[in-house]
């Protein structure tokens, strides 16, 4: 009983071991990348993979790029040859799954040696992701400076780990939505015009018009939608139309290996889809129970973004919701849940935190390290697990902060919310 008190309430989430759990994670993962980079070769890991293997295929797509070539990018057998080629015989296959305006940055990293381009790439959007965090804990704090512990959090987040070893595009994806939503108040055409930006992962953007619209956004989605058109264009001017082609051709080759077989290996992926895959289902119910939760998710985003709910509040629900919806989640993708909780416990710190929140939070936020490990072997899906509860508790607290808004204040109330003590 007294356990389950503690975790209710929370209590055992100390600062100091806050900062203690974090310096262990971070320390893990620092010591993890420094073993990996000393055992490499500068090109390949000590296994013969590629250093931060899913680069791999961002830097050679991009060679097809520089070679005038762009389409075989999505041509499996051309994409693997290079690969082999560059790294050695017995380098595994990975694959090209990306719209043809990814094609221009991946272009750009191939005019460096790979062990730059891959150092480059991860210093570069790490840093966005850091500042994306910065701009919503300021935005939360009226300005002011965060609570030094932020820097330490951010960087301790297992996903960073992750996405540092697959030199994968994780960070770039939380600054641009993160950075977006801590914006949107303030300069709602610059926030349209990084969520536009996310036109290369697609599968996250499916709520983002939703949300918009119902919440009136209009010079946002406007921007988004220019932005778009114009990076398509930008694409097809200096690559041509055969790229587009290309990924037109190859898109039901892709659904069938990637979602509906899961080739990737089901413990990578999240989602109801997955998790109805991996525990045997067929192809039709998982689309039937992704499609309900889905269905669920979206009636509550716009909901929420049409209610009187606190910023914070629906933005964290966007950016699970949108993890939670898309088709295909990888864990490297939970870099979107960074975003959410620092937009979660800033609300939480002003407002207050709901029951078990404060120990959901800390499972959500460890979660990253051992999710694959648990699905691979003990054949439970904790990443989707864990996110759909996130997910119902952030739906409480949309619901709870619009009925506090709704209700009528007293004059005695209002007395009070004016009076410095209340502040």
């Amino acid at each position: 009983m007294a356990l389950r008190e503690t975790l209710r309430r929370g209590d055992w989430l100390t600062r100091e071991r806050v900062r203690l759990w974090a310096l262990a994670l971070a320390g893990f993962s620092a010591v993890a990348a420094v073993v990996v980079a000393a055992t490499s070769n500068g090109w390949t890991d000590w296994q013969g993979r590629p250093l931060a293997t899913d680069f791999s295929c961002f830097w050679t797509a991009g060679r097809f790029v520089l070679e005038g070539r762009p389409a075989l990018a999505f041509d499996d057998a051309a994409l693997f040859a290079l690969q082999r080629a560059t790294f050695g015989p017995e380098t595994p296959f990975y694959g090209w799954l990306y719209p043809p305006v990814f094609l221009l940055v991946a272009g750009l990293l191939a005019t460096l040696p790979y062990p730059v381009a891959l150092g480059l790439w991860l210093a570069v959007t790490g840093a966005l992701y850091v500042l994306s965090i910065r701009a919503i804990l300021r935005s939360a704090e009226d300005g002011a400076a965060p609570d030094p512990l932020w820097l330490l959090l951010v960087l301790a987040f297992p996903a960073v780990f992750v996405t540092v070893g697959h030199g994968q595009n994780g960070f770039l994806t939380a600054a641009l939505f993160g950075g977006a939503l801590a914006i949107l108040d303030r300069r709602p055409i610059l926030a349209g015009v990084l969520l536009g930006l996310l036109v290369y992962k697609p599968q996250f953007g499916l709520l983002v018009p939703l949300a918009l619209v119902a919440g009136g956004r209009w010079r946002t989605a406007a921007a988004a939608t220019a932005t778009v058109l114009a990076l398509a264009g930008l694409t097809l001017a200096l690559l041509g139309p055969e790229p587009w082609r290309a990924v037109l051709a190859a898109s039901g080759a892709v659904r069938t290996t990637v979602l509906e077989q899961g080739a990737a290996g089901w413990h990578k992926l999240h989602g109801v889809f997955a998790w109805t895959r991996f525990w045997g289902g067929p192809v039709g119910l998982a689309y039937a129970l992704h499609g309900l939760v889905a269905l669920a998710v979206a009636v509550a985003t716009a909901w929420a973004w049409r209610a009187p709910v606190r910023p914070a509040l629906r933005s964290a629900l966007l950016l699970a919701g949108a993890f939670l919806v898309a088709p295909h989640s990888h864990d490297y993708d939970l870099m979107l849940l960074a975003p959410a909780l620092a937009f979660l416990i800033t609300d939480g710190r002003r407002h207050g935190f709901a029951a078990w929140e404060k120990s959901l939070l800390a499972f959500v936020f460890v979660m990253p390290l051992f999710t694959r490990a648990v699905a691979e072997h003990a054949l439970v899906p904790v990443g989707t697990i864990a996110v759909l509860a996130l997910l119902i508790v952030i739906v409480r607290q949309c619901i709870n902060a619009a009925a506090v808004a709704a209700a009528p204040i007293s004059c005695h109330d209002r007395e009070h919310l004016r009076s410095p003590v209340a502040s």
